[in-house]
């Protein structure tokens, strides 16, 4: 019933879990940091340009396990300074502004490979 969710349209696991889990009808997708697919290597940028390589990420997992964004529950996003909660925010809505997921977002002191954001999910069918 567990079952393992990988695609090359999204960066590979930088250390020891999964791009996604499917468990019966969820999908659990893991954090997702700005890194280009293709090269490894961080999107150098403000927020709102990690913000959507996060996303396209993200949307790339979904799209592998069959689902779509529309089948995101519930996002947790980090940040790491909450005064980009706003940039960050104009990103989120345009993937998001018609299906609302459930979501946290938390200012953290430091994240994998000093990004500024990093997003994971929590969808289901």
């Amino acid at each position: 019933m567990r079952e393992i969710i990988a695609t090359k349209s999204a960066p590979a696991a930088v250390g020891p879990y999964s791009q996604a889990i499917r468990y019966g009808d969820l999908l659990f997708v893991s954090g997702q940091i700005p890194l280009d697919p293709e090269t490894g290597e961080v999107v150098r940028g403000d927020v709102k340009v990690q913000t959507t390589r996060v996303l396209e990420n993200l949307e790339a997992i979904v799209k592998a396990s069959g689902m779509g964004l529309q089948h995101v529950l519930k996002c947790t996003c980090f940040l790491n300074d909450m005064a980009d909660f706003a940039k960050f925010n104009s990103v989120y809505d345009t993937y998001f502004a018609d299906i609302l997921p459930a979501r946290e977002t938390v200012e953290v002191s430091r994240l994998p490979k000093d990004v500024l954001v990093e997003i994971s999910a929590i969808c289901g069918k």
